[in-house]
C-alpha cells in the first residue's frame, strides 16, 4: 500500500511552512527545470500524477493546455488544490497513479513531479503511462536523485571537518534496490531506492525514447536568495529524464 505521509498532520504542517517560504527548492530548481523541459501545451491533454496543490496543474492551464487530468494521495494535499487553483479545465482526483485506469493513448502529455519515487512498483507504472501516452506524446518526470536514496542508514550524508566544512557527499547501498525509510520533517517516511540504469531500461523496455536527461544546477542568483542550495553544485538533489513514444 503506497504510504500518505502527507496527510500525517505534522508533516503536512512542516511541508506547508516549507512551501510557504519565498525562497525553496521547488521554487527555484526544481520547478523552473520541470517547465523548461514541458513541450508546447497549447491545446493538449495533460496527466499529473502527484499534483500536490495544483499549482503545476494551474500554470499548465494558463499555457493553453486543453485539459489537466491532476492525481494526488492526499486529501490535504486536493482539498487545497480544489480551494486556490480550481479552474473548469482541470479535474481532480484523491488516487494513486497505481490504482488510476485510462483508455490507451489518453494524454499527450504525463508529467510526475517527485512523486515516482514514492511508488514501489517502477515497472508497473511506467507501463501504465507508456500505454496512456498518445504515440509522439512526451512524459517528463523527476525524481530524489538515485544517489540521496541509495544509503540504507538515516543520517547525514555529508562528511564535515574539523571546522564544519562540507568535505564530501558519502554514497554506499548504490545498487541494493528497494524500501528506505528516512527522516524528512518526521521519522518514518518511505520512499524507493532504484539505480539510474533501472529507470533508463525500464523506459526502454516500454518503448519510449530517453529524449534528455538533466541533473539541475542553481542559478548564481537563486544561490544569492537560498545560500544553503549551493551544495547542488557539489551533488544534485533531483533527476530530470523526459522521454518520447
Amino acid at each position: 500500500m503506497t504510504q500518505n505521509i502527507y496527510d500525517h498532520p505534522l508533516f503536512f504542517q512542516e511541508y506547508k511552512a516549507l512551501r510557504q517560504k519565498a525562497f525553496n527548492y521547488n521554487r527555484l530548481l526544481e520547478q523552473p527545470t520541470l517547465k523548461s523541459l514541458l513541450p508546447p501545451l497549447t491545446d493538449l491533454s495533460l496527466l499529473d500524477i502527484g499534483c500536490g496543490m495544483g499549482e503545476f496543474a494551474k500554470y499548465c492551464i494558463e499555457q493553453r493546455t486543453k485539459h489537466v487530468t491532476a492525481l494526488d494521495i492526499s486529501s490535504n494535499m486536493l482539498a487545497i488544490a480544489k480551494l486556490e487553483q480550481a479552474h473548469p479545465q482541470i479535474d481532480y482526483y484523491l488516487q494513486a497513479i497505481e490504482d488510476y485506469q485510462a483508455p490507451p493513448h489518453s494524454f499527450d502529455c504525463i508529467t510526475s513531479s517527485l512523486s515516482l519515487h514514492y511508488v514501489q512498483n517502477f515497472d508497473k507504472v511506467i507501463g501504465q503511462i507508456a500505454r496512456m501516452l498518445c504515440p509522439g506524446g512526451v512524459f517528463i518526470f523527476s525524481v530524489e536523485y538515485p544517489i540521496t536514496t541509495a544509503r540504507r542508514t538515516n543520517e547525514d550524508n555529508w562528511a564535515y571537518d574539523e571546522e564544519g566544512s562540507r568535505l564530501y557527499y558519502a554514497i554506499d547501498h548504490y545498487q541494493e534496490e528497494g524500501l528506505r525509510q528516512q527522516t524528512w520533517l518526521v521519522d518514518g517516511v518511505l520512499k524507493y531506492h532504484r539505480t539510474l540504469a533501472t529507470m533508463v531500461n525500464t523506459l526502454i523496455a516500454y518503448g519510449l525514447t530517453i529524449d534528455k536527461i538533466v541533473e539541475p544546477i542553481p542559478s548564481q542568483e537563486a544561490i544569492q536568495q537560498l545560500p544553503s542550495i549551493e551544495k547542488e553544485l557539489r551533488r544534485p538533489s533531483f533527476l530530470f529524464i523526459k522521454v518520447k513514444k
